[in-house]
């Protein structure tokens, strides 16, 4: 691993107390950045900095719900005054709740928009306010989002999710247009089948509709039916993608979403 890759990142990534967002932002720190690690579940939070400083590296936690404009702020304002300055802003907190098509509830629907979509829209303002209050720099800043493939398509169990995910990328597409003149660049990556809590508690909701016959038939069965590479993933697939979305690799990069799917969704 390049322990020099992000040398002078200073991150903030949102639900990072487990997961996809724990493992980018470890990954993060091994590489030289600087993060600031964010979820409503601080005593995660605080779980994944103490690995972090074991391994040698530089985080801090703060409590944040994503849906709230001010613990954004203040998610950015800690990070600044911990680093001296962010510029890259992953927004990676997300919910899901399956229905199938008939039972979405008006709660189903906000809860999973609010956080998906609204947080996602909150976390790039606040960053990109920050970004341009610093001033521009040799390089560009960087925000990434995260979206999913169910950006680019639909199934009936999870239509507000897929909804949420659609309303990323047109956020990623929206905001590299809008802040390209500010020297920021808006990136995302799409994950497909992760096996991470999110999924384990996904996978029970799954059965409980009546979507599958029991726990663990959801993966297995995605991956034999819809994966080409006939397997779902862990977050060790996703986290090179984030990386380089992260890093100099990626400057001339700006308004894309890159799908890490294992073969489920082809552009």
């Amino acid at each position: 691993m390049d322990t020099d890759r992000l040398k002078g990142k200073n991150v903030v990534i949102t639900g990072a107390a487990q997961g996809m967002g724990a493992a980018i932002a470890e990954h993060y720190a091994a590489q030289g950045a600087k993060v600031c690690v964010t979820d409503v579940n601080i005593d995660g939070c605080n779980a994944v900095v103490d690995r972090i400083k074991a391994q040698g590296g530089e985080a801090i936690a703060v409590q944040v719900d994503v849906t709230k404009r001010r613990d954004i702020q203040i998610a950015i304002e800690s990070a600044v005054g911990a680093f001296g300055s962010i510029n890259v802003m992953l927004n990676n907190a997300g919910i899901n709740k399956p229905l199938m098509f008939l039972d979405i509830t008006e709660e189903n629907w906000h809860s999973i928009m609010d956080i998906n979509a609204l947080g996602v829209l909150l976390g790039m303002q606040e960053a990109a306010k920050q970004m341009i209050k610093q001033g521009k720099q040799d390089y560009p800043y960087k925000i990434i989002n995260v979206g999913s493939i169910l950006s680019r398509q639909a199934f009936d169990d999870v239509v507000p999710y897929s909804c949420s995910k659609h309303a990323v990328l047109a956020m990623i597409n929206g905001g590299a247009k809008a802040l390209a003149a500010e020297n920021i660049t808006v990136n995302g990556y799409g994950p497909g089948v992760v096996r991470t809590e999110l999924w384990e508690q996904l996978d029970k909701d799954l059965v409980a509709i009546g979507k599958f016959e029991k726990e663990g038939e959801s993966m297995d069965k995605l991956a034999e039916d819809m994966i080409l590479l006939k397997r779902y993933s862990y977050p060790k697939d996703v986290v090179g993608t984030a990386s380089f979305l992260a890093s100099a690799e990626s400057d001339y990069m700006t308004g894309q979403l890159l799908m890490i799917d294992g073969g489920m969704v082809l552009q």
